[in-house]
């Protein structure tokens, strides 16, 4: 049997081989979505207070499980979650909250030296600061709403929930953090406050 190839088929075959190859090579970029933006928060200064102990260990933060994510949570509200998607935290979240507020308590409490237990530092502090942060996401009326609760240990014991509602500035996301940084820096000047009275 006899098979005949002509230069026409020939050249139709490779070029739709060709073709083909570049459909593949072109499929991953059509597919893949853009690299994420990513976001942190920002210490924001407060009022200083005197009377803390000397040497204080805020211990990991502990968040609500439905905030451990990569992606930014914007709401909880109406029983389902709002999450954006191609918008992510720069670090993990009770980390990010963690060394924010080292730095926050630090700069309020100017006489007192406040380091995170989970970093390199072990020393017998004065007192320590623990935290859970169970919401941390808009509300129904679109104000950023913080729930957590604080307990102090030390020579004093004490404890208390709080709440703080901060109104972003506009819809975007970084309005968004920057009362997430707002409600940490309000969440800073209690537990600044808890330490300085003891």
């Amino acid at each position: 049997m006899t098979v005949t190839i002509t230069t026409g088929s020939v050249r139709n075959i490779t070029l739709s081989r060709r073709l083909a190859l570049l459909g593949l090579a072109a499929f991953p970029m059509a597919c893949s979505s853009p690299n994420p933006s990513l976001y942190v928060l920002a210490p924001v200064p407060g009022t200083t207070y005197s009377g803390a102990p000397r040497v204080i260990a805020l211990r990991a933060i502990s968040i609500a499980h439905y905030l451990e994510r990569s992606q930014i949570v914007r709401s909880s509200e109406g029983y389902r979650m709002d999450v954006l998607a191609n918008e992510w935290w720069g670090e993990p979240l009770d980390t990010m909250i963690g060394r924010t507020l080292v730095q926050e308590l630090n700069q309020r409490l100017p006489g007192s030296t406040v380091y995170g237990d989970s970093g390199a530092i072990s020393t017998k502090p004065g007192a320590t600061v623990e935290i859970n942060l169970q919401r941390f996401d808009l509300d129904r009326d679109g104000a950023l709403l913080m729930v957590a609760q604080i307990a102090v240990d030390g020579s004093v014991t004490a404890a208390r929930g709080v709440s703080f509602q901060v109104r972003p500035a506009d819809g975007t996301t970084g309005a968004l953090v920057g009362a997430m940084s707002g409600a940490t820096a309000q969440l800073a000047d209690t537990v600044a406050g808890m330490l300085a009275r003891r």
